[in-house]
């Protein structure tokens, strides 16, 4: 049986961070100060993220760069002036991205970026949150067990 439209079931957080203004401010303090395991990611040195399972509790802890934040949803790396820059971001891995997208969106809720596969191979849809965090719910291939 194929749950309600309303029936959006979360897997499990996919990923948390801070949104950074300013990568080696935010790297000196998240690396060298509480010495969390962050490392660039290839080809990107402003994104810090964990390697899967390096920080327990969290399947991926990144900082990610805002101007990076605003091309992932916007296409341009300047977050628009009329929409308030989040301060972090919060993924959730969902069951069925079509029905947690479409119950988003049946219940109002403005959205940034629908059902979007990502150049790394991730599905998104993503949107500000009521407190202003970049949220989304995803699907994320490499995070869910075999």
């Amino acid at each position: 049986m194929r749950p309600d439209l309303t029936d959006i079931q979360v897997l499990f957080v996919a990923g948390f961070g801070p949104i950074t203004r300013d990568t080696q401010t935010s790297k000196a303090f998240y690396v060298d100060a509480l010495r969390l395991p962050l490392k660039a990611m290839d080809g990107n040195s402003d994104y810090m993220l964990t390697e899967q399972d390096t920080l327990p509790g969290v399947k991926h802890f990144a900082l990610w760069p805002l101007s990076q934040a605003a091309f992932s949803c916007f296409g341009s790396e300047q977050w628009p002036e009329h929409i308030a820059a989040p301060q972090g971001w919060i993924e959730f891995e969902v069951e069925d991205i079509e029905i947690a997208t479409n119950t988003l969106i049946q219940k109002g809720y403005q959205l940034l970026v629908a059902k979007r596969e990502e150049p790394w191979g991730q599905t998104v849809t993503r949107l500000l949150s009521p407190e202003g965090l970049l949220a989304g719910v995803t699907i994320t291939p490499w995070l869910r067990n075999p």
